[in-house]
């Protein structure tokens, strides 16, 4: 065997094994075949398929010996695969939703054609003419299935659908398809022929009140026995499966329904009949309950006609109270009752029952009316918008075009109702924070807009508006105004010439200007900036304020637009949008965004592009200051967009280092490590130092639980990090001749600066990530040979133990103690992170906030050591520590109680504290923690009585079991560490 076909064989069956598709004969060869396949959980091929096949071949025409083409034959072979394909859908027990969904309509004729044949139905005699209470149950069942498909399938054809894109033409497939919409045609036409037959069929099953029983497979195989191997059961028994009289009244009910709804579109009178039948449908439904196996009803569309025939046929014993607001609305737009939906509207402020949707066509509907000549709608279409409005609004969304066209020329009729609108939509009592902030800013905005200070003091003279603002915002919000005004109106002017002198064009420039540093309304800008430049086309006014900062990257590209209002637009939103972002005000920075990304799309692919990349950046922000902080996973749709962003390969667009590093952020904290791992394409670990920074994070996590050999990755990480550390060195000769070293601040040879690095780190939430960095940098820390107290982490053996290059030990110690001091802002009470910080005062002599942070790591995993303190978090070492930091502070008998703490208790130092003299603590009142005998004994020998009464104590006594021994161990060892954290926390 060659090479090439070893390697071949050996790719082959190192694929996974497809087992193979069951062919359609041998559902023939094996009779039991068929139930085992169909109780498989995913059987392949599925059951729609299998019937498709078993009809396809049990109807194939033959031919004969002259080459004629024949009919398919009647022979044995053909009846059991037609059989065969009756007993699938019987498995799948005659679900018509199904069977529609999943076979054409010539299929589904032929299998229900031969579902009547077998229930014994005489072929060319007219359903309408048999008496269904007479017929045996199954075959009525057989006929009411048949009809109910006949006019679903009659009121799916007059729905338009869409047709599927065409490929590549091939004149086999297109000759099929052409024949199958041919036969289909055929049958509907026979079909929508014998539809009036159909319906008075459903109509008749509607008076029957006995149950049915639909074939079941069993059932199926009785009557293809001979007959005299049926045992005496006949089709008329009840072998099936009973489908209840209410059941089948249900689903014929709604078809019936649907088929009138179909007919009222030539007929409006039959909209009653199908008004009548959806109603009886959701009755029944109440009855039936949910739990029924044969009534599959989609309650949804079923409400969509309800309503519809509600709005069609109003119910003449009906009040305006029991209709529906959706319904009232309809009657009052054909009566021209237009203040009755007014009224409507306001009450649907506070309801939110009907949809967004309908309430703009609605308007729709009245600007058509108005423009064909009808002008007493023009008041009418002002009031249903700013109801419209009022609700957009309260729902967070911006203010629509048509309200500021509406509300150009404003009068006191048009405040007055848009006041009463205002407060009839919001109940002040029980309306949240962020609706009251809607609408405060609304008449805020609504003020801002208007010129006329008799009006802006009707709003803000309103008991609304007083109970929304502040006292302090509307005094400022009525001087801004009067400021602003070109010339002031009041009741009374006393020297009219002075009150009449007009403005200089300087102060309403000003005073634009000062609107435009306030405002961060998108269409408000664009419309302060329209009138800007028409005052003047000299002044650059995305210079207005010091305070707009676009980032370098993007100021040239967008300072680079030739038409000066564009220019100043596309600056002044995106510099906002930046500041909302950065004072978390996401909102009004994601209509900023979006209206800065409408404008470039029509002129700069490069600065689309920008805005785009901004926006997901404000994605990601919202997300984890959001529902992230709470644990939830990010949309799907979010991780794509990221990924998208990170493999993005256009030429010459401007790129933030900050959205780089916030995806690669995201991607960490949120555990895709499938992707940066596997999935990240080469070229990214090349140019972008962020995600190769990533990707080696990812892979070090995910190799831990592997043994140490294995780790290759935690040594790339080791290995770039060290690098980033290291520092750049240079030689100066001096003026006695020798060459002397210095040492640079950071070295440029690392794929970033260690502050970019620190930088990056600080945007990681991941406890295991941020645990892994810790555990490098205290290994960097730990392997100066000079240092005397090494500090502990999680997982420092992975690390390797020498460094080829110099570092700046300096700038990792800082950089350990920025680590911990961030970690700990994340999660305060991760044990391990505490003790780093520990360690870190002892090694720099602050014994006393060593303890505080050494106490408080076992406090955390103990629950304030009202359990053991685990072992793996109070190490010896950990112990011998605390005990260091005690004898530092003097306090002796602190460091006695300690030593029993060790595996080993430490007698040698227990016995040489207790002969200090010079104790800082409170030394009598520790003896009663004190519970190993011997230094109980040891303290008899040298103190008072106390000692004496503390070795008295009967759970201490050496003959006592093990676990009473233990038990009053660790009371002590509770009451100890509990005295201490309240001494030093």
């Amino acid at each position: 065997m060659s090479a090439e076909a070893a390697d071949r064989e050996a790719a082959t069956s190192s694929r996974p094994c497809t087992p193979p598709q069951t062919c359609w004969f041998e559902f023939l060869l094996e009779e039991s075949l068929l139930e085992k396949h169909l109780r498989k959980p995913c059987p392949d091929p599925a059951p729609v398929q299998l019937i498709v096949q078993f009809l396809e071949q049990a109807s194939k025409p033959s031919v004969n010996e002259q080459n004629q083409v024949q009919p398919p034959p009647d022979n044995k072979r053909n009846r059991i695969l037609k059989l065969l394909a009756l007993k699938v859908a019987a498995h799948l027990k005659w679900d018509l939703d199904i069977l529609e969904k999943s076979l054409s309509v010539p299929v589904l004729n032929m299998l229900l054609n031969e579902l009547l044949c077998i229930s014994k139905v005489p072929p060319g005699t007219k359903h309408v003419d048999m008496d269904l209470a007479t017929l045996p149950p199954t075959t009525a069942m057989a006929v009411l299935l048949y009809n109910r498909w006949a006019i679903r399938t009659i009121v799916q054809s007059s729905f338009p659908v869409k047709q599927a894109k065409p490929g590549p033409p091939q004149l086999s497939v297109m000759n099929q398809m052409q024949q199958e919409k041919e036969l289909t045609e055929n049958i509907l036409k026979v079909l929508k022929e014998q539809a009036a037959d159909s319906i008075l069929v459903l109509e008749a099953a509607l008076k029957l009140n006995k149950d049915l029983y639909v074939h079941t497979m069993r059932t199926l195989d009785l009557l293809a026995m001979e007959p005299g191997m049926v045992n005496g059961e006949t089709e008329s028994s009840t072998a099936g499966l009973k489908v209840k009289t209410e059941e089948m009244q249900c689903q014929v009910c709604y078809d019936l329904g649907a088929a009138y709804f179909q007919q009222g579109s030539t007929n409006s009178a039959v909209y009653e009949n199908a008004r009548e039948k959806f109603f009886r449908t959701k009755e029944l439904i109440a009855e039936i309950g949910s739990l029924s196996l044969h009534c599959t009803i989609d309650e949804k569309r079923l409400a969509g006609y309800c309503q519809a025939c509600d709005v069609l046929v109003p119910s003449s014993d009906s009040t305006s109270q029991q209709l529906t607001p959706y319904s009232q609305v309809h009657i009052c737009l054909r009566s021209g009752n237009y203040q009755e939906v007014i009224q409507i509207f306001i009450e649907d402020n506070l309801t939110l029952s009907l949809p967004v949707q309908f309430r703009q066509s609605v308007l729709r509907e009245l600007f058509q009316k108005a423009q064909q000549g009808n002008e007493a709608l023009d008041e009418i279409c002002f009031k249903v918008c700013a109801c419209n409005t009022v609700r957009d609004i309260l729902e967070g969304r911006t203010i629509s075009v048509q309200f500021n066209q509406l509300f150009l020329r404003p009068n006191k009729e048009k405040i007055d109702f848009l006041l009463e609108v205002c407060s009839r939509s919001i109940n002040l009592e029980k309306a949240s924070e962020s609706l009251k902030g809607n609408m405060a800013a609304f008449l805020k905005n609504v003020c801002l807009g208007l010129e006329d200070l008799q009006y802006v003091f009707m709003i803000s003279s309103h008991e609304l508006f007083i109970t929304l603002l502040k006292d302090e915002e509307r005094k400022l919000l009525v001087d801004q105004m009067r400021k602003r005004s070109p010339r002031v109106n009041l009741c009374i002017k006393p020297v009219t010439s002075f009150y009449d002198i007009p403005a200089s064009a300087s102060v309403n420039i000003g005073q634009l200007e000062h609107q435009l540093i306030l405002s961060v309304d998108p269409w408000r800008i664009r419309q302060i900036l329209i009138e800007l430049h028409g005052m003047t086309s000299e002044r650059q006014f995305w210079t207005v304020s010091n305070k707009w900062e676009v980032p370098s990257v993007y100021s040239g590209v967008i300072l680079g637009i030739k038409d000066n209002l564009t220019r100043d637009l596309v600056y002044i939103l995106m510099a906002k949008g930046l500041h909302c972002s950065t004072v978390k005000d996401f909102s009004h920075a994601k209509q900023l965004f979006a209206a800065c990304l409408e404008l470039v799309t029509e002129f700069s692919p490069k600065l689309r592009q920008v805005m785009l990349n901004e926006m997901l950046l404000l994605d990601i922000h919202t997300h984890e200051a959001g529902t992230g902080q709470a644990g939830e996973r990010p949309p799907s749709d979010l991780i794509s967009r990221v990924r998208g962003y990170l493999e993005m390969r256009l030429p010459d667009i401007p790129l933030r280092q900050v959205i780089a590093e916030e995806c690669v952020a995201f991607m960490l904290n949120w555990r895709e490590s499938e992707y940066l791992t596997l999935q990240v394409p080469a070229f990214l670990l090349q140019s972008n130092p962020y995600v190769k920074l990533g990707q080696l994070l990812a892979a070090t996590c995910k190799e831990l639980p592997g043994p140490k050999e294995s780790r290759r990755t935690a040594k790339d990480l080791w290995e770039v990090v060290v690098q980033i550390c290291s520092v750049s060195s240079q030689h100066k000769r001096g003026n006695d001749g020798r060459v002397s070293l210095i040492k640079q601040r950071e070295s440029t040879l690392g794929i970033m600066y260690r502050s970019e690095l620190l930088s990056f780190i600080k945007k990681l939430r991941e406890p295991l990530v941020l645990t892994i960095i810790l555990s490098l940098f205290v290994k960097l820390h730990n392997v100066r040979e000079d240092i005397v107290n090494d500090i502990t982490a999680e997982h420092i053996s992975i690390w390797p133990s020498s460094i080829p290059n110099l570092w700046d030990f300096e700038a990792v110690a800082i950089t350990v103690k920025e680590l911990v001091r961030y970690t700990l802002s994340i999660n305060p009470n991760n044990h391990s992170w505490l003790i780093i910080q520990a360690d870190i005062y002892f090694a720099t002599n602050q014994y006393s906030a060593a303890l505080h942070y050494y106490l408080q790591a076992g406090a955390v995993c103990s629950d304030f050591f009202n359990k053991a303190v685990p072992p793996d978090v109070y190490t010896d070492q950990v112990i011998k520590r605390m005990i260091k930091c005690c004898s530092l502070l003097n306090c002796h008998t602190q460091v006695a109680i300690l030593c029993q703490f060790l595996r080993e208790i430490d007698y040698k130092t227990a016995f040489k504290s207790l002969q200090e003299q010079n104790s800082h603590d409170a030394m009598d009142s520790y003896y009663d923690y004190i519970w190993d005998v011997t230094i109980l004994e040891y303290l008899t020998c040298i103190l008072s009585s106390m000692c004496i009464k503390a070795i008295g104590q009967t759970e201490l006594n050496a003959s006592n079991p093990e676990e009473v021994l233990q038990l009053a161990a660790q009371r002590r060892k509770k009451k100890f560490l509990q005295a201490m954290a309240k001494l030093y926390f």
